[in-house]
C-alpha cells in the first residue's frame, strides 16, 4: 500500500551486530557500511529515505527502485539487505584484522568466530545477527514517527546534541546540508 506522498512502498528496517558489540565506533568501519549502501543504491535500486548508523546496529527507512527490481516487496528488500550483510560481514571483519590500531580486534575476531562456528549456515565469521527487522510503512504518522526515532537516536545516546550534527545519520540531508550518502528527502 502506497501512502501519502509515496508512490512506492517503504519499509523501516534494523540490522544489528551480533552481541550487540559496540564496531561502529572508528571511521574505517563505518565507511564500509556506507560505501555498500550506496553501491546497494546503484547496482540493487534500494532507494534509502532516511538512516543512522550508531556503534552497533542500522537503521533505514527504504524503498526499491521499480524500474530496477520490477516489483517489491518485503521479501525484496530482504534479498538487498541480506546481500548488504554478507558483502559488509567479509569487508568489516577483514578490517578488523588489518587494523594495527583496534584494541579490540582479538575479541572482536574472536567474537565474530565463536558465532560463526555455531551457525551452520556460516563458513567462518557471523558479524550480523541473523534476519533483519522489516516494518512495512503503513501511513504518513508511522513514516514521520520512524523519521523521528532514526534522527533522535544519536541524540538519546548523547552522541549529539542536535540531530544534524551526527555525521552517519539523514538527519543532516533533512537539515538542509550535504549528507554522507544522498537520500530521498520526504518531509
Amino acid at each position: 500500500m502506497a501512502i501519502l506522498g509515496f508512490t512506492k512502498e517503504l519499509y523501516f528496517t534494523t540490522s544489528t551486530v551480533i552481541d550487540w558489540m559496540d564496531v561502529f565506533t572508528r571511521p574505517v568501519y563505518k565507511h564500509i557500511v556506507i560505501d555498500s549502501l550506496k553501491y546497494c543504491q546503484k547496482q540493487k535500486g534500494l532507494e534509502i529515505y532516511a538512516w543512522v548508523l550508531m556503534t552497533n546496529h542500522l537503521h533505514m527507512i527504504v524503498g526499491l527502485d521499480n524500474v530496477q527490481t520490477n516489483s517489491q516487496s518485503p521479501s525484496q528488500i530482504g534479498d538487498v539487505l541480506r546481500d548488504f550483510k554478507k558483502f559488509t560481514s567479509k569487508g568489516l571483519v577483514k578490517a578488523i584484522e588489518q587494523n594495527q590500531q583496534e584494541s579490540r580486534k582479538a575479541w572482536l575476531i574472536d567474537r565474530c568466530a565463536f558465532r560463526g562456528a555455531n551457525d551452520c549456515k556460516v563458513k567462518n565469521y557471523k558479524f550480523w545477527q541473523d534476519g533483519n527487522y522489516v516494518e512495512t510503512i503503513h501511513s504518513y504518522d508511522f513514516y514521520k514517527e520512524k523519521l523521528n526515532y532514526i534522527h533522535m537516536n544519536p541524540v538519546r545516546q548523547e552522541i549529539v546534541e542536535r540531530p544534524e550534527d551526527y555525521l552517519y545519520s539523514s538527519a543532516r540531508n533533512y537539515s538542509g546540508m550535504q549528507g554522507m550518502i544522498n537520500v530521498n528527502v520526504q518531509q
